[in-house]
C-alpha cells in the first residue's frame, strides 16, 4: 500500500461541526467520485481534549488530518495526473473554498510502519 497525508486547516469562519458536515457531506464523496481507486480514505477532525504538548510544542495550525491510501504508486501518480487535469482540480479548488484555508494545507507522502 501506498500513504499520503494531508494537513487540512478549516476556514476561519467556520465552526469545527461545520467543518465536519461539510467535508463529510460533500467533499468526501466527490474525492471518491474523481478518484475511485483510492483504496482507503479516512478523515481525523482534531480533537484536543487530554491533549499532551511538549513544552517547546508549536500550537497546531490544522483541523484535520487526512489519510489517504493507493495500491501502490502507479495509484498516487494517477491522482496527481487527474488533478492536474483543469476540469478536475479545478472543482477540487472550487469545492474546498466552501470549507477549507487552502494556503495552508499540507499534503506529502509517509512511509507507514505497523507491529
Amino acid at each position: 500500500m501506498f500513504k499520503v497525508i494531508s494537513l487540512l486547516a478549516k476556514r476561519g469562519d467556520l465552526s469545527k461541526a461545520e467543518l465536519i458536515a461539510y467535508y463529510e457531506a460533500q467533499h468526501a464523496p466527490l474525492i471518491r467520485k474523481l478518484f475511485p481507486w483510492i483504496v482507503d480514505y479516512r478523515r481525523n477532525f482534531i480533537d484536543l481534549t487530554g491533549c499532551i504538548f511538549g513544552p517547546k510544542a508549536t500550537p497546531l495550525d490544522f483541523d484535520v488530518v487526512t489519510e489517504i491510501w493507493f495500491a501502490d504508486r502507479a495509484g498516487y501518480d494517477r491522482m496527481l495526473a487527474e488533478h492536474a487535469k483543469p476540469g478536475v482540480g479545478d472543482a477540487i479548488a472550487k469545492d474546498e473554498s466552501n470549507f477549507m484555508d487552502s494556503s495552508r494545507t499540507r499534503f506529502f507522502i509517509v512511509d507507514e510502519k505497523g507491529t
